[in-house]
């Protein structure tokens, strides 16, 4: 539109002034014609006006002002137009006039004569025939930019389907084709593209695609892979338990070479065993849904207690809880229970481990949106590997010899209750850990 604008009101405004210029052109020979003619009859001289479509010609000639053709003007003069030094604005807001304005008007026109004819030319005319002109001037301009229009149009839909839309289609289509088999790397897509930005995003979904299908193949071999650990890891469990039943009897042996080694070996064997255990749970597919329901917090902590003091033996380490009796919260036990054992269990080993004595403290308390439950010990913390890597499996191993998968396995069963298991701190005065329950959706009791 703005294109038509620049281009249409230039125009008409041209055109005007073309039009009144051969009118000053038309009267300047029917003047010369009365100056070369001492006697002209009036009817020749309203004949040349006629022809010439003014009213009257004024010529000046050696700066004196000479009525040339006169005949009577059927209204006063509106307006007076000089178009010897007239601007480019002005023209056109000439034009602009002329065209809004559809009274007739008598107008005086002002020009330079052409071929050094005179000083001056000066006309008096009537506006309908030059509105009329331009009018129909101004419509074949329309006419004439709505085909250029139509066929640009045309010309933009073509390429805008070859350059923009066919490549598009041809992105989407590979998308859906990759999407159905995504570990096919025929489907791959082959930039192509001649516009630059869809060249550079054929070329990232190339690099993405690429990537995506080497990932499914590793996830595929890691998947067999771990079947495959799952069976033995089975199996060495089997061979295992019956080595440790044996090594109970060895225990008993009066050599005392065998009663130096033998507590080795039972440790030994109990690792193996943990190892075995462990990544056969965590080589299932994924932990069933949490089944939630209310409960005492405190008989669950005190069951993980009395089962921990029982493997704590001769070492000097102590466990307490401070949980609210009334204390109750919505989660599954079973599932709960294993967390909380499991963080419980490695404070116990890690204070164990420096021979020293250490405390284990449960707390609990609750607020507006949350349960809160800290599992704290004093042993030596964690060291900076297990931090690092503290909830990814065979990585974040907190002791030696452990293989990280129980706070892996305990973080995913929070994260099943909508929670989060978190260090809060660590060091050389001992280690915090924290589980935050959500309340969200919690129906009244």
């Amino acid at each position: 539109m703005l294109a038509e604008v620049l281009i249409f009101v230039p125009s008409v405004a041209r055109y005007r002034e073309d039009f009144l210029m051969s009118r000053l052109e038309r009267a300047q020979i029917a003047a010369l014609a009365m100056l070369a003619e001492e006697q002209v009859e009036a009817d020749i001289q309203e004949e040349l006006l006629q022809n010439a479509g003014v009213y009257n010609v004024v010529l000046r000639r050696n700066e004196a002002r000479q009525l040339m053709l006169n005949s009577p003007i059927p209204a006063p003069i509106a307006n007076t137009f000089d178009l010897r030094n007239a601007g480019a604005f002005e023209l056109i807001s000439d034009a602009i006039r002329c065209l809004v304005d559809p009274e007739p008007q008598v107008i005086r026109v002002i020009g330079e004569p052409v071929n050094m004819a005179g000083l001056l030319i000066e006309v008096t005319m009537e506006t309908t025939e030059l509105r009329a002109a331009m009018i129909d001037y101004g419509l074949r301009i329309l006419w004439l930019s709505l085909v250029i229009s139509v066929i640009t149009a045309v010309l933009l839909f073509l390429a805008v389907r070859v350059f923009l839309v066919k490549p598009i289609k041809r992105v989407v289509g590979n998308m859906e084709a990759y999407a159905a088999k995504p570990e096919d790397a025929r489907l791959v897509i082959q930039p192509s593209a001649g516009v630059t930005e869809l060249r550079q995003a054929e070329e990232t979904l190339q690099t993405l695609q690429t990537q995506l299908t080497g990932a499914l193949r590793q996830k595929e071999r890691l998947a067999q892979l771990g079947g495959a650990v799952a069976k033995v890891s089975h199996d060495l469990r089997n061979i295992l338990t019956s080595a440790q039943l044996f090594t109970d009897r060895i225990e008993t042996s009066e050599d005392p070479i065998v009663k130096r080694m033998a507590p080795k070996l039972v440790n030994s064997i109990t690792r193996a065993v943990h190892l075995c255990e462990s990544t056969l749970a965590y080589g299932k597919a994924e932990e069933p849904t949490p089944t939630l329901n209310r409960f005492f917090l405190s008989d669950t902590v005190n069951e993980v207690l009395e089962s921990e003091r029982l493997s704590v033996g001769e070492h000097d380490v102590s466990l307490s809880e401070d949980i609210p009796a009334t204390l109750k919260v919505r989660a599954d036990s079973e599932q709960l229970y294993r967390v909380i054992a499991n963080l419980v269990r490695n404070a116990r080993q890690a204070i164990i481990a420096t021979g020293k004595p250490g405390e284990i403290n449960v707390a609990a308390l609750e607020d507006d949106e949350n349960w809160l439950i800290r599992v704290a010990d004093t042993g030596p913390g964690l060291p900076a590997k297990a931090q690092e890597f503290l909830f990814t499996p065979f990585q974040g191993g907190t002791s030696k010899g452990g293989t990280g998968l129980g706070l892996s396995i305990a973080s995913e069963l929070i994260r099943g209750h909508g929670g989060t298991l978190e260090l809060e701190r660590t060091g050389p005065d001992g280690t915090v850990f924290c589980v935050r329950l959500p309340k969200a959706d919690l129906q009244p009791v």
